[in-house]
């Protein structure tokens, strides 16, 4: 019997320090495993949940030695990729954890602090945490130190799919999706929500951050729609980073579906293009569609009249 791969990431600490390619996948059968992509073998394993691994998410600490995973038997666990060992297992979620995230990379002016401060080592005294989501709807922030629960979320009336830790002006915010529909934008501070968005129509399974900011806007700014015959249910998005050689300084791609955004960053101009080719060629296909309808019924018109007039003559 064949198990489901639930997540699949690529690891930074694998290609760092030992030059290897490798990527890292989550499955039903309730173990992580590391393979080798490149020579096609499995390097590693890391056995400790007795259920389902749905999600796991590299550190950003430590080039990415640590790894965070959530797993239907309730629990978040902390595993040293080096060593494949479970380090600390979070308890306290009442349901299956769905969706893991770890707090962003700690920025300090000062070299050496920021060197100590973003060396763990033994997991100790550095403020990072771990945010997730769960069948219980709620969201739970745990302090990577200690193990503790720091706080509790609770507002979505459905499953808690996806969440995500702001970065730069949102440092200190957590979004989320869920199966009931919305997407919500929590105050880690406060512990309160800050914002709901509405207008999906049916379950939300991902979010990501904008990798570009629009001040003072919490309006729905874009619809990109797929076809409902040709596509499925939209799994996941992600905004990557890519650069170019020209005199473009810098440019941010994000991808979602087949359409692509980006945005242009030229001296102190900026540019927002949106790319909506795709967008354009489905409407024109189906415009495409209603034209030939139309001269279909209007060819079929002309021929019943001169049949008619032939007929009369």
């Amino acid at each position: 019997m064949g198990y489901e791969v639930y997540c699949v990431k690529f690891s930074s600490y694998y290609y760092h320090n030992h030059r290897q390619n490798v990527i890292c996948s989550s499955s039903e059968d309730k173990t992580i495993r590391f393979w080798d992509f490149k020579n096609n073998k499995q390097l590693q394993i890391c056995n400790g949940h007795t259920n389902y691994v749905s999600e796991i998410e590299f550190s950003p600490f430590n080039g990415g030695r640590y790894l965070c995973s959530g797993s239907g038997d309730k629990t978040i666990r902390l595993w040293d990729v080096e060593t494949s060992k479970s380090l600390h297992v979070f308890n306290g979620h009442e349901n299956t954890v769905y969706c893991v995230d770890i707090s962003p990379l700690q920025i300090n002016n000062n070299n050496d602090n920021n060197n100590k401060m973003n060396n763990i080592g033994v997991i100790g005294g550095n403020g990072y945490t771990i945010c997730s989501g769960s069948w219980d709807k709620t969201i739970r922030i745990w302090d990577i130190e200690t193990t503790k629960q720091l706080n509790a979320f609770k507002g979505h009336t459905n499953i808690v799919r996806s969440v995500k830790y702001g970065s730069n002006e949102l440092l200190n915010t957590i979004l989320s999706g869920s199966l009931d529909e919305s997407v919500r934008l929590w105050d880690i501070r406060s512990g309160k929500q800050i914002q709901v968005f509405n207008g999906h129509t049916d379950y939300v399974v991902a979010v990501e951050y904008s990798p570009f900011v629009i001040k003072n806007s919490i309006n729905q700014l874009y619809v990109i729609e797929g076809n409902d015959e040709e596509d499925g249910v939209i799994f996941c998005l992600k905004f990557i980073r890519l650069k170019k050689k020209d005199k473009t300084k810098n440019i941010t791609y994000g991808l979602n579906m087949d359409s692509l955004f980006f945005v242009e960053q030229e001296m102190k101009k900026s540019k927002l293009i949106l790319n909506l080719f795709d967008l354009i060629e489905y409407k024109l296909k189906n415009v495409f569609i209603l034209c030939l309808m139309f001269f279909k019924e209007l060819k079929s018109i002309i021929n019943e009249n001169c049949a008619l007039y032939f007929v009369t003559l």
